[in-house]
């Protein structure tokens, strides 16, 4: 909206809803579409960013026509979002937030929100918690936690790359590299460095622990510093990017499944034989059964990448959305296996997920907006953990894998009983729908 293609012949005319109120932004709306005011600028120019975000509406209805009338623009805080979540604002999208609970998880209960518009989400969910509550609870177990950045840069030769290989794996030299590193952050700590050559490429996956922020700047900065100290011995390095993609974010990656990133979390539960079949409406040799023609075998046949599970992406997303995580990272943090197997002679039902990439936080970036601060407040873990940094971060992680614990079990009862159709029709269709069926 700050280019020469906004003067169009024969604007449309103000609407009346609109945005526009003032006399006076009129003049601030013309500007925008005759590109004498960058569309990005207004929040500096006008110094009231409710003001900019309807300047900046009318302008793009005029610019194409089209209403945004069904797109609220009142009853948000503009100013919270500014520099650090959201550009050219123009209104805000509502998703409702439901509740499923309790969650009893490592002797605790937690009330778990769950930001969706699939019908049947919540209610399946807060039915695995009810099978796992009424079976004990759940208890988590966190493997690991580091996140990763992994940059990549070149040489003349394969040789000169594997000499910087050498060097940033030897022990000797871990130390020096830490200290330069951990100049970034007071919660940034250097963990490891993993390298992957590819000609005269090399490919180096730092690893850090970040306190209770998800971390991607922190150790973007930490590895920055590496960076700028390596290319003192090494000055014929070419730095191609600060990210190489063998980190990997946001994308299906075999690193990350077996290696990790963010938090890696195993959790699991007995399910009483009386439950699974009270409940769940199903049987513990049905859901042993399908979890390994499914989950295990379907999988492997489909050629799946950690997405040997139900629909552990589903409530991760939900609990994303809902907490301010970065939702694109539902990517890698959905990597789970599912797995199923009779317990207690034959009677009970032992499940378990185990998701090596669980990447939240509790600080910075949207965990910062109101809505989103009051789901975590909800959980218990709303900002840093003022008794041990990362605390409330990886809180965090187990309660979203024991939510992930509860979908898949839900679900996988659903199907082997099969309800999920029935449920679907019953949950996930509007009246308008249903009127036509």
């Amino acid at each position: 909206m700050d280019n020469g293609g906004l003067n169009g012949e024969n604007p449309p005319p103000p609407h009346p809803d609109l945005s526009v109120s003032a006399s006076d932004d009129e003049d601030l709306v013309q500007s925008v579409l005759n590109g004498s005011l960058p569309s990005y600028a207004l929040e500096s120019r006008l110094g009231d960013c409710r003001r900019a975000a309807g300047v900046r509406r009318e302008a793009l209805r005029r610019i194409t026509g089209r209403s945004l009338d069904g797109l609220p623009i009142d009853g948000f805080d503009y100013a919270s979002i500014l520099g650090q979540c959201c550009e050219l604002p123009v209104g805000f999208v509502q998703i409702p937030v439901g509740v499923a609970g309790p969650l009893v998880l490592d002797g605790v209960e937690y009330y778990v929100p769950m930001a969706t518009t699939e019908g049947c989400l919540v209610a399946s969910t807060n039915r695995g918690f009810k099978a796992i509550s009424a079976s004990g609870g759940a208890e988590s177990v966190i493997l690991r936690d580091g996140m990763t950045r992994a940059p990549a840069v070149r040489f003349g030769s394969a040789k000169k790359a594997a000499q910087l290989k050498f060097f940033l794996e030897d022990p000797a030299n871990f130390d020096m590299l830490a200290i330069v590193f951990n100049r970034s952050s007071r919660f940034a700590r250097l963990q490891s460095i993993q390298c992957a050559l590819a000609g005269k490429n090399l490919y180096m996956r730092f690893t850090c622990s970040t306190g209770d922020a998800m971390g991607m700047n922190m150790v973007s900065k930490g590895v920055q510093n590496v960076l700028d100290f390596l290319q003192n011995d090494f000055p014929d390095m070419d730095i191609i990017s600060i990210s190489g993609n063998f980190c990997s974010d946001k994308k299906p990656a075999a690193v990350n499944w077996i290696e990790g990133r963010g938090k890696s979390v195993v959790c699991e539960a007995v399910i009483k034989e009386d439950v699974v079949r009270k409940v769940l409406k199903t049987s513990v040799p049905a859901l042993v059964e399908l979890n390994m023609l499914k989950n295990l075998a379907g999988s492997a046949v489909a050629g799946a990448l950690g997405g040997f599970n139900a629909h552990a992406s589903n409530i991760v997303s939900a609990v994303f959305i809902a907490t301010g995580q970065d939702p694109a990272q539902n990517v890698e943090s959905s990597h789970c296996i599912t797995m199923m197997e009779a317990v207690n002679e034959g009677k009970d039902l032992h499940i378990s997920v185990t998701m090596p990439s669980i990447e939240v936080g509790t600080v910075g970036g949207g965990t910062q907006l109101a809505s989103q601060a009051a789901c975590l407040n909800l959980l218990g873990v709303k900002g840093a953990s003022l008794v041990s940094p990362g605390d409330n971060s990886r809180l965090l992680s187990t309660i979203v894998a024991g939510s992930v614990l509860a979908g898949e079990l839900s679900l996988m009862s659903a199907l082997a009983a099969g309800q999920l159709v029935k449920s679907h029709m019953k949950y996930n269709r509007s009246s308008k729908d249903m009127s036509k069926s």
